[in-house]
């Protein structure tokens, strides 16, 4: 024989004449075989449903370790979102945070807080009230030493900035 015929890319079938040993199946997965009754703790049916709550509840509440209160997730910033999520736009039943009027909020080491907001349009009726709202209700915050309002308008507001909550309670969605 030469090398060409012993080198084969596939696997020839044995003759009919040929004696086949099939090989043995593995045996069967048992329940029993998984966990042993004896050792396992019985469960009241309390238990069972204490066990199927929500898993992510805790994990949801628990805040990140090492925050500064100052930063985004910290007590001192969320509770100055708070408080800017109470201010309403009189024409629109929606807050200004949600309606995307916010467009930053900065807690520096002193506790100052400087909001970085626009208006819908700048001939919107409350252009010369809301900005001093927002500045007494971040100052307002217990906490913030002194708050600053920075109005800018570029880039100018849109629908596109509002949450899918405040397009919901628009419909919008």
């Amino acid at each position: 024989m030469d090398d060409q015929t012993n080198n084969k890319d596939y696997i020839v079938a044995p003759s009919p004449t040929e004696d086949v040993v099939a090989p043995a199946k593995p045996p069967r997965a048992r329940v029993e075989d998984a966990v042993d009754p004896d050792e396992a703790p019985a469960e009241t049916m309390s238990e069972k449903l204490e066990r199927k709550r929500d898993y992510l509840e805790g994990f949801l509440q628990q805040k990140p370790e090492g925050l500064k209160a100052g930063e985004p997730g910290g007590d001192l910033y969320e509770a100055v979102v708070a408080a800017l999520k109470e201010i309403y736009d009189p024409e629109i039943p929606v807050n200004i945070y949600d309606l995307g009027l916010i467009y930053g909020v900065e807690v520096d080491d002193e506790s100052s807080v400087t909001v970085t907001m626009t208006l819908t349009t700048p001939h919107c009726p409350v252009a010369e009230t809301m900005p001093g709202e927002v500045e007494l209700r971040a100052a307002s915050v217990p906490g913030v030493r002194d708050a600053e309002v920075n109005l800018v308008w570029d880039p100018p507001w849109g629908p596109d900035k509002m949450t899918d909550e405040a397009r919901l309670e628009l419909g919008m969605l």
